[in-house]
């Protein structure tokens, strides 16, 4: 039996439903885990597993998440909790599937392509809720109240920035004046949807952080006070005119201030911060190799016995949710990780590449301190999917010379 035509068959199969994954990540669990078991299997049934392994040897980023993966199945080894949790991070194994079923630009651009129309999809969903055209809806009911595309408010708020950068950068790219104006205008549309409509405070940050690097990046020392200004000028209209806003900074900074350490709270911006001052003493008491993986609601619910505190299994960081599972070697491994990225996201032949890369890696970086990503369904899945993706593109031939 010939197994050639079967393995190119598997492997173009395999392209499609990667690709297709950028339409699913924003809007469907379910149609994502069918996907991920047909892309796991798809990339075996291909096989030419030797160039494979070899194109991710090759790729440092790739390398790191193997690496944190690695350390997280030595924690199942000692663990005091759950080794099952171990699956959340299954993600880190799938950044190599997907950086070599992307090594064909049109791959990549398909992938995009799906990812955006996803994005806009969420983003009008979000408006029609605004409108109220969503209430009585038997498919997808939303409220007035709660203007989310199909995920939670963090997660929407998340993906949604990402998009308004995306978008960004696409227009910049683009020579054809109509469709670059449909960029910037899809760019603003995101941008005003996490600003003024969304509950996310998370997505605040990120959409600030993205957009300084961008215009820094486009325009040097002129981006920066350009983006200073807008920024400084989008943040006191959206706090003028919008209530969604103004509530949720009001509420953060209220909260911060009357939080004190060693007394329980009640409030959002509160209790993260119990949790982090908590999560700190943990690590303390075992700073190296931590508790082992699936270990953190089982070692806070023991930090917090006999006290008022609230007992959770997830300090919403992803950095201190890390280290309390695998102490400082997997802190380590996790911001190797982003720095591989950054770095290999430098190297990058095509700006557009190189930006939407280091735009990935501020996003996670910034929003693992307020969440922990890397274990949520959507967000983690959008890191290796998007790192597969971004980082597949061709890098700059190395200089002669250089070590």
């Amino acid at each position: 039996m010939n197994y050639q035509p079967i393995a190119a068959k598997a492997d173009v199969a395999g392209r499609w439903a990667t690709v297709l994954l950028g339409l699913s990540i924003p809007i469907s669990v379910a149609f994502d885990n069918v996907l991920m078991g047909l892309v796991g299997l798809l990339w075996l049934l291909g096989g030419n597993l030797g160039a494979k392994f070899a194109t991710v040897k090759h790729n440092p980023a790739a390398v790191a998440a193997l690496l944190l993966f690695g350390v997280l199945t030595l924690g199942t080894l000692y663990t005091s909790g759950n080794p099952g949790v171990l699956f959340k991070y299954i993600d880190l194994l799938f950044i190599p599937v997907f950086l070599t079923l992307f090594q064909a630009a049109r791959t990549r651009t398909r992938g995009l392509q799906l990812f955006c129309v996803a994005a806009i999809a969420s983003i009008v969903v979000s408006y029609l809720a605004y409108l109220g055209l969503l209430t009585d809806s038997t498919l997808l009911r939303r409220s007035p109240e709660y203007l989310t595309g199909f995920k939670y408010s963090i997660t929407h708020g998340l993906i949604t920035a990402f998009a308004a950068y995306l978008f960004a950068l696409l227009a910049r790219d683009e020579q054809n004046k109509k469709r670059r104006m449909i960029y910037i205008a899809l760019a603003l549309f995101a941008a005003h949807n996490v600003v003024f409509m969304v509950f996310s405070r998370t997505g605040y940050v990120v959409l600030t952080v993205l957009f300084f690097y961008f215009f820094v990046a486009t325009l040097g020392r002129r981006g920066l006070i350009l983006i200073t200004v807008v920024a400084a000028a989008t943040f006191l209209t959206a706090y003028a005119t919008s209530d969604t806003f103004h509530q949720r900074i009001n509420a953060a900074a209220h909260e911060g201030m009357d939080w004190q350490p060693g007394k329980p709270s009640a409030t959002s911006v509160g209790l993260r911060l119990e949790w982090y001052a908590a999560s700190l003493g943990i690590i303390r008491e075992r700073p190296l190799l931590g508790y082992g993986t699936g270990s953190f609601p089982t070692v806070y619910a023991q930090a917090v016995a006999g006290t008022n505190r609230v007992a959770t299994e997830n300090p919403h960081n992803e950095y201190l949710m890390i280290a309390v599972q695998t102490g400082l070697i997997g802190l380590a491994c996790l911001l190797y990780l982003f720095w591989r990225a950054w770095d290999v996201a430098g190297r990058l032949q095509q700006p557009f590449y190189r930006d939407l890369g280091r735009g990935l890696v501020m996003t996670f970086v910034v929003g693992c301190l307020f969440n922990s990503l890397l274990i949520d369904h959507t967000e983690g899945l959008l890191f290796a999917w998007l790192s597969g993706l971004v980082f597949a593109a061709p890098r700059q031939p190395p200089q002669q010379g250089a070590p």
